[in-house]
């Protein structure tokens, strides 16, 4: 079949090779002038299937409610007079309950594992390299309670099959030995032994290469303007390059993976997806000690933020806005989390060469992303909503996406649509 994918993101690249390898004429489609131009570019680098948590928990509305306007928190609303946004807060505020927080967060192991697993076997066929490492991920603490709770659940969590290690202190500096600039403060971790990082753009990029030698075609600075319909099926899109030229093009299938912009363009065909932009910042920068830096990915809990050592670069990312679309860098929050880095690996950083950067997270309430076939129209499917867990999802994501394309159950436990 002929099939449009609709973005050039880790998702949409991904999604286009399992694609293609199932035997399809495949096209991508991007606004922006190569793959990976957006929020793939420098996201925080983690691949976290066990590590990973529902942002919509018990403990987040409780901490979250004290945060929400406060410029310097880690999670921050600015309200606007759009009901999608207050549409989307309200259906997170229901996915906090116990029970719904569980659920989400067995799933998003599932396809977290699942994603690892194909991620795995795609490197190995493809000798992909992308600063890679696979050697897990440590969360570390310096407050002795929450380090405590985060054990015991660790523990009951073990049940629903996540591979999460309580450390002390001792065993967190044996494991990463940068930490010592903590001293005292280092209360202890838990290890997720089997996570991964890795620099998401350059994945994009290498397999972009790849997919396009097997014959996808990719077309960029190519926006979407419109559909055609008739029924219950897709009959042309509508595109404009960048020249202002106007074209349609039609498929037998098209595969929505546009990331943040998902919801607009899905409202174009009257369709609602509960999807909501949530900004978030990285920084990026030089190690000019390889002895003195990190070699797995390493999350502080007490300031939420993400660190992953990409090749000769440390890569931070943090913070969540609630803002709209809205890419705006606020250069306080990027100094502040350089000011961490620096604090943590003192002699480690060049910090004045410290690169910036902020991205658009598409999030669903639950964390879930939406995976499937659309009921209201037959030749549509979505790949989209991931979050903050794009980079980690990607390859399950795309081999689910694909095997549904084919009318097939995808071997992952996950509420997939149209399955």
């Amino acid at each position: 079949m002929d099939i449009t994918v609709l973005g050039a993101g880790v998702i949409g690249v991904t999604t286009a090779w399992f694609l293609n390898q199932n035997g399809h004429n495949v096209r991508v489609i991007d606004q922006a002038d190569g793959p990976g131009r957006e929020a793939t570019l420098a996201n925080g680098g983690q691949l976290s299937a066990n590590a990973a948590e529902p942002w919509a928990n018990p403990s987040t509305l409780r901490t979250a409610l004290s945060w929400l306007f406060k410029d310097n928190m880690p999670l921050v609303f600015k309200p606007k007079p759009n009901t999608d946004q207050w549409r989307w807060l309200l259906t997170f505020l229901f996915e906090c309950r116990q029970q719904r927080y569980v659920s989400n967060l067995v799933h998003l192991a599932n396809l977290g594992t699942y994603s690892r697993q194909a991620l795995d076997e795609l490197r190995a066929e493809l000798q992909l390299t992308y600063n890679d490492k696979q050697n897990g991920i440590l969360l570390f603490f310096t407050d002795a309670e929450k380090h405590q709770k985060a054990s015991e659940a660790a523990t009951r969590l073990a049940s629903y099959g996540f591979k999460r290690e309580a450390l002390t202190a001792e065993e967190c500096l044996a494991i990463e030995p940068a930490l010592q600039s903590l001293g005292s403060q280092l209360q202890g971790g838990i290890y997720s032994r089997h996570d991964q990082t890795g620099d998401s753009y350059q994945f994009t990029e290498h397999l972009a290469n790849k997919a396009a030698s097997q014959g996808v075609t990719f077309e960029y600075n190519t926006k979407i303007t419109g559909f055609e319909t008739s029924g219950n099926t897709i009959k042309h899109v509508q595109l404009e390059d960048q020249q202002g030229t106007r074209k349609t093009f039609n498929s037998d299938h098209y595969v929505l993976c546009l990331g943040a912009a998902s919801a607009r363009i899905a409202k174009q065909l009257g369709i609602r997806l509960n999807i909501y932009p949530v900004k978030g910042y990285s920084i990026t920068v030089p190690i000019v000690d390889n002895a003195l830096m990190i070699n797995r990915g390493l999350n502080d809990t007490e300031n939420r933020i993400a660190f992953s050592r990409l090749g000769n670069s440390l890569r931070a990312a943090a913070t969540a806005e609630i803002s709209n679309y809205d890419l705006t860098i606020d250069e306080d929050r990027c100094k502040r989390m350089v000011a961490r880095a620096v604090d943590l690996f003192p002699e480690a950083l060049d910090a004045s060469q410290a690169q910036y950067w902020a991205g658009l997270r598409p999030m669903t309430p639950s964390n879930l992303p939406i995976i499937g076939q659309m009921q209201r129209y037959r030749n549509l499917f979505v790949n989209t909503g991931h979050g903050t867990l794009g980079w980690t999802q990607a390859c399950g994501s795309a081999k689910a996406l694909a095997s549904i394309v084919d009318g097939k159950s995808p071997n992952c436990d996950f509420p997939f649509l149209g399955i």
